[in-house]
């Protein structure tokens, strides 16, 4: 990615729990160093304890929407592992409810982590791999960011302008060297998930994905690693939906499934 020979360097926002804990996990494994930022520092704290890995990892307590926080973890970045080659903007916030009943000041409390963290992070540690010459940024999007659902004005609007600034930073950074590109999470096994999915809810996502479940963290993982590989190394300015078909699906999938079940115990009757 870089000129440096010394161990490749990953940062990772919102990385304290959910899929920014297997992004982060990932990039370990990958031998890579991290830094996981976040600003819940008790469970930030936790989850590198839970690693193990002191020399490889480095938790910096920030909220990504503060412009001074994150300067001043861009110094702590550079101060410890000197320079950076990889950025995933993976933090941000979600307030699920009908768009009458949100206030200004949740509507720009989601704009302020989901879309000026993204930027002033990406200014920030982009700058860096900018003038090292190489590097690769992966945002975090959204399905809801490429189809509307009810409860998501802001989530849903936060998600699609992050897809449309992936695609700017990678014209413009894409020129030095430096990849951008987003993924598009559909429904993930997380814990966040467990206390916002009803059962009912969980029982529609199933219906409206072939895959017929949710992803797991390590899924996500996996192909944010690959965008920051050397194998996607002509990969740029592109979203890649992770979520088993959904926003590729229209109706009467459900109808079909029931179809098939009941011509497979047919046949089995026979």
């Amino acid at each position: 990615m870089n000129s440096h020979s010394t161990s490749r360097v990953a940062v990772v926002t919102g990385g304290a729990r959910g899929i920014g804990l297997a992004i982060a996990e990932w990039f370990l494994s990958h031998d890579y160093k991290v830094a996981m930022l976040d600003r819940e520092s008790a469970i930030l704290d936790l989850a590198v304890t839970k690693i193990g890995r002191p020399d490889d990892v480095l938790a910096v307590h920030c909220d990504v929407s503060d412009p001074a926080q994150v300067d001043r973890a861009v110094k702590e970045v550079i101060a410890r592992f000197g320079h950076v080659d990889a950025l995933i903007n993976n933090a941000g916030v979600a307030i699920f409810k009908p768009t009458l009943e949100m206030s200004f000041d949740e509507w720009r409390a989601i704009m302020a982590t989901n879309l000026d963290g993204v930027f002033l992070c990406s200014q920030a540690f982009g700058s860096l791999m900018v003038n090292d010459g190489g590097g690769a940024i992966v945002n975090i999007a959204s399905i809801s960011g490429l189809r509307a659902s009810t409860l998501r004005m802001a989530y849903g609007t936060s998600k699609a302008a992050l897809i449309h600034m992936t695609k700017q930073y990678a014209v413009e950074f894409g020129s030095v060297g430096v990849r951008v590109n987003a993924v598009a999470p559909g429904p993930v096994e997380t814990e966040m998930a467990k206390l916002v999915h009803s059962a009912a809810i969980r029982s529609d996502y199933y219906d409206a994905i072939p895959l017929g479940r949710y992803a797991t963290t390590e899924e996500m993982a996996n192909v944010v690693g690959f965008l920051c590989s050397d194998e996607a190394s002509y990969v740029n300015g592109q979203v890649i939906a992770v979520d088993g078909g959904f926003d590729a699906t229209g109706v009467g999938l459900p109808t079909l499934r029931r179809q098939r079940v009941a011509s497979a115990s047919a046949r089995t009757e026979d």
